[in-house]
């Protein structure tokens, strides 16, 4: 299982094309190197530039030659194992024939990997899908085309046809899906809105966490706009809006802004990074971290073009318990602060 260089893809196939290949239509040639893959399939994949010739996106006409190096990508990782339906309830917010949209909690894990095998959201969508009266044989299965980390609670659409994987793999391509983020954040923005623009790419020190490269020669472009909805002395509500979708780019983004996620281990906001030296304001905070024990993240709207009736579609969510428990906490902390 290999992650694209170039984009939030898993490497599915790598081919290279044999020296006595003759010139062949690259979605004729896939169909026969592609165990059950139809012509459809693959001028869909095409359209949706998962198919790259030599790193670079071709067309359906495009005729393959010797030595041609043709990947395959897509944005759920490969199946290493039969994914085991489980009967999980989900939050569902909107669902048809063509997409389904839920609220994720938070710790719940998105795709099944190595020590999460089962309990994750492909596990209760592939059970979902497989009780659907559309579903073909029982084989019903869901085509995640983004993610949210573990402990990021939130809107996610979800394809349940290869023309909604396609269409919606390529808005998402396009930065045209809007995606807002209620976070959280350690300390008091200077400026109420900006941009961060900062390539992000895995840290040299730990692979498991995003690192900033702000002078754009390593990594992959990336930008988060923000705008702080409330200051609260020590902490802040800022919503952020992805314009790109990289791996933990929020959380990333806005330690490198100088403000961590509130409770985020991996990116230093599980400290006390901002406030009084006073024993009662620290337990204050560890209170806080117990009420939310994890980074204070929501991807609260969704909104994208549906697949079938190019109608525009909005979603928007409640903050989580946890969320707004802490968030009220906070409130009435700087009330009472400002009131002595």
């Amino acid at each position: 299982m290999e992650l694209s260089e170039d984009s939030d893809l898993y490497e599915h196939h790598r081919i290279v094309v044999d020296k006595g290949q003759s010139l062949l239509r690259i979605d004729r040639f896939l169909m026969d190197r592609i165990q059950n893959a139809t012509r459809n399939k693959m001028q869909q994949a095409i359209d949706a530039e998962s198919v790259k010739v030599n790193d670079k996106p071709v067309k359906a006409s495009y005729k393959v030659k010797p030595q041609d190096v043709i990947t395959i990508s897509l944005p759920e990782p490969p199946r290493d194992t039969d994914v085991v339906p489980e009967n999980i309830p989900l939050n569902i917010v909107y669902e048809d024939e063509e997409v389904l949209v839920l609220n994720k909690p938070a710790g719940m894990v998105v795709h099944p990997a190595y020590q999460n095998w089962t309990g994750t959201l492909v596990n209760a969508l592939v059970y979902h899908f497989q009780q659907l009266p559309t579903s073909q044989n029982g084989e019903g299965r869901p085509g995640l085309v983004h993610r949210l980390d573990k402990d990021t609670s939130g809107l996610m659409v979800v394809a349940k046809t290869e023309l909604a994987m396609a269409h919606l793999a390529r808005q998402f391509f396009d930065h045209s899906i809007e995606r807002t983020y209620y976070a959280l954040v350690w300390g008091e923005p200077k400026q109420e809105a900006g941009t961060i623009n900062a390539n992000l790419g895995r840290s040299f020190k730990d692979r498991r966490v995003t690192a900033v490269f702000p002078d754009g020669d390593i990594g992959r472009h990336a930008v988060t706009h923000y705008k702080v909805l409330k200051y609260l002395r020590y902490v802040s509500l800022v919503q952020c809006n992805l314009e790109t979708g990289r791996t933990h780019q929020i959380r990333a983004h806005m330690q490198y802004l100088g403000h961590p996620l509130f409770n985020d281990e991996t990116y230093g906001g599980d400290k006390i990074l901002k406030g009084t030296p006073f024993a009662k304001y620290r337990q204050f905070v560890e209170n806080c971290f117990k009420i939310i024990p994890r980074q204070a993240l929501h991807a609260k709207s969704l909104g994208f073009v549906h697949p079938r009736t190019k109608e525009w579609l909005q979603f928007s969510s409640e903050l989580p318990e946890d969320f707004a428990a802490v968030l009220e906490k906070w409130e009435k902390y700087v009330q009472i602060y400002e009131e002595e």
